[in-house]
């Protein structure tokens, strides 16, 4: 096992799987929010920013497997974008569950120079208040399977970036 996640982290192949499953999980949550009409809270938002800023690593990446020194880099990068996305997942579900209060409001709480929700709000703007995930299959929320998927996402990270210093 050791020894396929050190050839995984070397190749191409995991930096392409981690752009596919970000796309997937942007194109669900523009399902849900177009489609079916369930708008995203801040902490979606956040969790969006987290996923996109992911996959524009995995893209930047794959340029770069040949240097081993560069993937420890990436997959130290990548695995704190996976704890951030982790946390965020985290406190959806908290909200949604109730264990934790706080002011969600509608502001994104961005910096100007980085005014993602007015460069591109029809992906980025904050359009409802935090509380409420809708249910996606089998009874199970969005908050709910996020937190599922970033866990097993930051897992897969923290573990190529050990063993990518295992030459």
């Amino acid at each position: 096992m050791q020894q396929f996640l050190v050839d995984l982290g070397k190749q191409h192949r995991y930096w392409a799987i981690l752009i596919l499953v970000g796309i997937a999980l942007e194109g669900g949550a523009l399902y849900y929010q177009y489609v079916l009409g369930e708008w995203p809270c801040v902490l979606c938002i956040h969790v969006r920013i987290a996923v996109f800023a992911f996959v524009l690593l995995a893209m930047v990446a794959i340029f770069f497997t040949g240097s081993a020194m560069a993937m420890r880099f990436f997959h130290g990068l990548n695995s704190l974008l996976m704890a951030w996305l982790v946390e965020r997942s985290w406190q959806v579900l908290a909200v949604e569950r109730g264990w934790v209060f706080g002011d969600c409001g509608m502001s994104l709480g961005m910096p100007e120079w980085f005014a993602l929700d007015k460069w591109l709000p029809s992906v980025f703007e904050v359009q409802t208040a935090c509380g409420y995930t809708p249910v996606i299959l089998f009874d199970i929320t969005m908050a709910e399977s996020l937190l599922v998927i970033s866990i097993a996402l930051l897992i897969i990270s923290a573990a190529l970036f050990v063993t990518s210093w295992q030459d």
